[in-house]
């Protein structure tokens, strides 16, 4: 059984520290990173996602009453932090599953430094926020970015641990 943060796994041990392999399980995280650091811009403030949003929807759906936006939208934008840093989350965790290796004991300690990295992303996100005057960092999406993560980890751990323990009974 392969699932995608098993997938590149590879064939022996002594693979898993290689270059290549180290490149192939790590550029995803860091291109995230990136596009978390984008969307930490002006660009993305919550004024301007919001006018081009309101924008959209009052064109397809005609009149739509503002208050109600404002909650979607700001619901919306909550929920791209969730998913966002929950994807961080298992991307970095790809990334040290294949730093260590592939074995069911250093699961845990990959799945923490994975929620260290998300948890350091997160509070560099909201800190770079604080000087964009059209933005504001808060230690309250720190929390919702840092929770989101730990959710991902908790679900890819117990996948990955039911996996060894498959892998393990087919073996016997």
């Amino acid at each position: 059984m392969t699932n995608d943060l098993t997938a590149s796994r590879p064939d022996s041990a002594s693979q898993a520290g290689s270059g290549r392999n180290l490149l192939r399980a790590w550029w995803p995280a860091a291109a995230w990173i990136v596009l978390i650091g984008f969307e930490s811009t002006d660009f993305f403030s919550s004024e301007n996602t919001g006018t081009a949003l309101y924008t959209i929807l009052s064109r397809l759906f005609g009149h739509i009453d503002i208050r109600e936006f404002f909650i979607f939208h700001h619901i919306l934008r909550k929920t791209g932090h969730v998913v966002g840093y929950g994807t961080l989350s298992l991307l970095l965790l790809r990334g040290w599953r294949a730093t260590f290796g592939y074995r069911p004991g250093l699961l845990l300690r990959a799945a923490l430094l994975s929620w260290l990295g998300t948890a350091f992303v997160a509070a560099m996100d909201e800190w770079h926020q604080s000087y964009i005057p059209s933005r504001t960092g808060t230690i309250w999406d720190v929390a919702l970015d840092t929770v989101a993560g730990v959710a991902f980890l908790v679900v890819a751990y117990v996948w990955l641990r039911r996996s060894f323990i498959s892998i393990d009974e087919q073996r016997a």
